[in-house]
């Protein structure tokens, strides 16, 4: 399984949360990565985009054709996330579209079994894939990139 996350590009601050809009620099940051990920994503990737505008304004920058989950929603848990994206055994590519701190919590969970706080940067891409090797499973970080690289 490929598990790909995606956080929200910059929005701006305010109020009501989930009415955030991207600003302008969002707006370029998630072009770019829409762009990057265009020509890297397989075809069949299922794409789940939390429910907040900002988090559907950052997934609309690569396409239309995605599902609003809301078990990915502003407050998820890393568990809820894992579980809506079919991790670890699920067949093909998932990308999630969302929000910290549970992005962040899910790229610690996969890599070490445990739920710490890792920074995911506003409209940055983890990569992961999960294997069979020799009867084992090994989770690998594929990639980790911000729009500023790209």
């Amino acid at each position: 399984m490929e598990l790909i996350l995606w956080r929200h590009a910059e929005a701006v601050d305010g109020s009501p949360d989930h009415s955030r809009l991207l600003t302008e620099k969002g707006r370029r940051q998630a072009e770019r990565m829409a762009a990057f990920l265009s020509q890297r994503l397989p075809a069949d990737t299922r794409i789940l985009v939390s429910p907040a505008l900002r988090a559907q304004q950052t997934a609309a920058a690569l396409t239309t054709k995605f599902i609003t989950e809301p078990a990915i929603d502003v407050g998820a848990t890393p568990q809820a996330a894992l579980a809506a994206a079919g991790w670890p055994l699920a067949k093909g590519a998932t990308l999630l579209v969302g929000h910290q701190p549970w992005l962040g919590e899910v790229a610690a969970l996969v890599m070490s079994g445990s739920a710490d706080y890792w920074s995911v940067k506003k409209g940055a891409v983890w990569w992961f894939s999960r294997r069979e090797r020799e009867g084992d499973y090994q989770t690998i970080l594929r990639l980790v990139i911000t729009p500023e690289y790209l």
